[in-house]
């Protein structure tokens, strides 16, 4: 039996065709954010320290606080340790750190550049809507009291 012509055309039209790919003159890379050079070398230090302290235990952010609180002498670089220990428990993912040297920056590592960099313009409303938009409430004034040591720290090299 043969199929009516109608049939035959709707067919046909409905025939694959390949789709185009953009040429290189319309490619373009994603975005690099733009961070301060302080804010780099913080984050490279952060690498280093988040290495060093992958095996040790896991603290509580609040308790860690409070001991570095009660001894601030003895705290000198211990704020970067307390947080890499710590920022699992601030975030809901687990975090990723690079390797000290890389040039690229992973989501955790751009986001903790931009609160370095918030401290150092005094830009308190972005400070506030960084930890905000992403900490839960209760881990919120002991993650802002370590971004804000470390970045005092830094100041002081």
């Amino acid at each position: 039996m043969v199929a009516p012509e109608s049939v035959r055309v709707m067919k046909r039209s409905h025939v694959m065709q390949a789709i185009g790919f953009k040429t290189e003159e319309y490619a373009y890379a994603p975005p690099v954010p733009t961070m301060s050079e302080r804010s780099l070398r913080i984050i490279d230090h952060l690498r280093i320290v988040a290495r060093r302290s992958r095996s040790a235990a896991r603290v509580d952010l609040e308790q860690a606080c409070a001991l570095l609180l009660a001894d601030p002498a003895d705290a000198k670089m211990r704020h970067a340790e307390t947080l890499m220990r710590g920022f699992r428990q601030a975030v809901s993912n687990r975090p990723v750190f690079y390797r000290p040297g890389t040039t690229d920056l992973s989501f955790d590592e751009a986001w903790l550049g931009r609160l370095f960099d918030a401290v150092e313009q005094n830009d308190d409303d972005s400070f506030r809507f960084l930890i905000q938009s992403r900490i839960p409430r209760w881990n919120q004034r002991n993650l802002a009291f370590l971004i804000r040591s470390i970045s005092e720290q830094f100041h002081q090299f």
